[in-house]
């Protein structure tokens, strides 16, 4: 199968489809948020089905053929991104987005100190954007009594 921006649009539009039917049914236990867990998927979901669709119609160029190397760097942050998800809970957002951001950083080329320095920084302004500046509460993990 040739690989062409259709191809790509059609995909982003199923897994539109899916984020969508499994977004809908998000119901938070408790109302801590006026607009509840369903929105953000949801959104996504409507942007991807557009994007997908300006694919589809307009496309039609064929892609390249991912190097051995692009290959093993795009499973390794599909590893990343799993491992992060089982990890949010239990390390909880600053230290789960510190690691994650870090190894991705590396990942893209960054020497290690950069990797970390950038890591910890954005984890933190990023916890302090959302629990501070937007209310959103966010796991505290590791760091409960800290933050």
């Amino acid at each position: 199968m040739k690989l062409t921006d259709r191809t790509l649009g059609i995909a982003a539009i199923l897994f539109a489809v899916f984020l969508g039917v499994f977004g809908y049914d998000l119901e938070a236990p408790f109302s801590y948020e006026p607009i509840g867990p369903k929105a953000f998927p949801l959104l996504i979901a409507v942007l991807m089905t557009i994007c997908g669709l300006i694919l589809t119609v307009r496309g039609g160029n064929e892609a390249e053929e991912n190097t051995t190397s692009a290959n093993l760097r795009i499973l390794t942050m599909v590893v990343y991104i799993i491992l992060y998800a089982f990890l949010f809970q239990l390390l909880g957002f600053v230290i789960s987005t510190a690691l994650m951001t870090t190894f991705v950083g590396k990942l893209f080329g960054a020497k290690w100190w950069q990797a970390i320095v950038s890591g910890v920084v954005m984890s933190v302004l990023m916890f302090l954007l959302f629990d501070v500046s937007l209310d959103v509460v966010l796991p505290e993990g590791l760091l409960r009594g800290v933050l």
